[in-house]
């Protein structure tokens, strides 16, 4: 499995990318055709659940309480663009009303591990002037520990209410969705000074479709199909390190420790 980065002038792109899809359809080779400047981006905004780490965090916290079937059903159907975000999320945050608060820390030790390439990635691009942004859907909860782990230097995300030593049911207002991590991307250039245009967006559900269509390079990860028919490119096949590939970073330009 690996990632292919193709080098062509800007009006050349989509039908480059799709030559190119088309060619190498039966291989698992994942493909992005873009322009010959500007490849390395100064700053990285990602989703956390399902693209930086490998579960949904609301799905494994409903697994401590019982209802994760139910939970899970409504993640996926969020997730492709079927139901309102902030609704799918008020609704199943109210079926963990009362889990102990202990559980979020058993959820995050027993159940959240970064995807293949996460921390080479964020250090990578870090170490090489670049800021790295962690934006969720989910909870600050889990963000928080999982920018740490990854090496990112900042992250923003949804509170749970608590109550009692337990969930309240609810989540804080107002919810980070779609539309927030369009802001957050925003927000995060312009206090860089960027323009949009250096930016990379990566992450896998509908929330996360109007920060990858305003990057610089969008790209959909292990992605649901309204994500990856709308991003710049897809990495369905190859690790996280695909996106250091797509910037022209050599193997010798990693940061692994």
């Amino acid at each position: 499995m690996g990632a292919v980065d193709l080098l062509v002038e800007a009006d050349a792109i989509a039908p480059v990318h799709a030559a190119a899809q088309a060619a190498l359809a039966a291989w698992p080779i994942d493909i992005c055709a873009q322009p010959w400047n500007g490849r390395r981006k100064r700053l990285l905004i990602a989703d956390m659940d399902s693209t930086i780490i490998g579960c949904e965090c609301i799905d494994e916290l409903a697994d401590f309480a019982g209802v994760k079937d139910q939970v899970s059903a409504i993640t996926e159907r969020a997730m492709r663009g079927e139901l309102d975000f902030e609704a799918a999320l008020r609704e199943r945050v109210a079926m963990l009303k009362g889990l102990p608060l202990a559980d979020l820390q058993r959820a995050y030790d027993e159940r959240v591990r970064l995807n293949p390439g996460a921390r080479t990635l964020v250090r990578t691009m870090t170490a090489n002037g670049a800021k790295a942004f962690l934006v969720s859907g989910g909870f600050s909860f889990f963000t928080s520990r999982v920018a740490q782990a990854a090496g990112f230097q900042a992250n923003r995300a949804n509170t749970l209410i608590e109550a009692g030593g337990v969930l309240a049911g609810e989540v804080g207002e107002p919810i980070l969705g779609r539309e927030a991590k369009l802001a957050a991307l925003r927000e995060e250039a312009a206090a860089l000074s960027l323009d949009l245009a250096e930016t990379l967006a990566v992450g896998d559900g509908a929330n996360d479709l109007a920060m990858i269509e305003a990057a610089g390079l969008g790209v959909a990860y292990r992605a649901k199909p309204i994500v990856a028919a709308q991003a710049d490119a897809k990495i369905d096949h190859a690790d996280l390190t695909a996106l250091l590939h797509f910037q022209g970073y050599r193997f010798d330009e990693f940061v692994t420790d």
